[in-house]
């Protein structure tokens, strides 16, 4: 796997450039843009908010690869699955490096005849087995897991 970022500030007539925008272009081809936040006390540390934080793609992305599993999960197992979203929320350590300490994975899924120990089995399974970044992130977070099944 590979991926190529690259500072992508804003370029001043001067050839310089500044701002913290990135762009990070995929090993599969897809480009993401980052940017920071304003920072109204140092402007030449800010981005123009333009796009998400590079954490944020990081938190987005264990989301990501955990809903895939779950649907994964659960299409193997023949089970109806129409949709699933997982919000996460996360909190952070107060110093540098400012890891996450903590996140919870909350999953809506709907289907049709699926049940609460099918669903709750297939998110064990993509945290205890299957998804890398949730791995990850659980060497420095306590990770936690709720559901709601909506029967369609």
């Amino acid at each position: 796997m590979e991926c190529i970022v690259s500072w992508a500030g804003s370029s001043a007539t001067d050839g310089s450039r500044s701002g913290m925008k990135f762009i990070a272009e995929t090993g599969s081809g897809h480009t993401l843009v980052m940017d920071g936040a304003v920072d109204a006390d140092k402007p030449e540390n800010g981005g123009a908010n333009l796009a998400p934080r590079p954490l944020e793609t990081v938190l987005a992305g264990t989301g990501g690869c955990t809903a895939y599993d779950v649907v994964l999960i659960l299409r193997r197992g023949r089970h109806d699955v129409r949709g699933c979203s997982v919000k996460l929320s996360a909190q952070r350590a107060p110093t540098d490096p400012k890891v996450f300490t903590a996140i919870h994975m909350h999953f809506v899924v709907t289907g049709s005849g699926l049940t609460a120990s099918a669903v709750e089995r297939a998110i064990a399974l993509s945290h205890d087995k299957y998804c890398s970044a949730t791995f990850m992130l659980g060497k420095t977070a306590a990770i936690t897991t709720s559901f709601e099944l909506i029967e369609i």
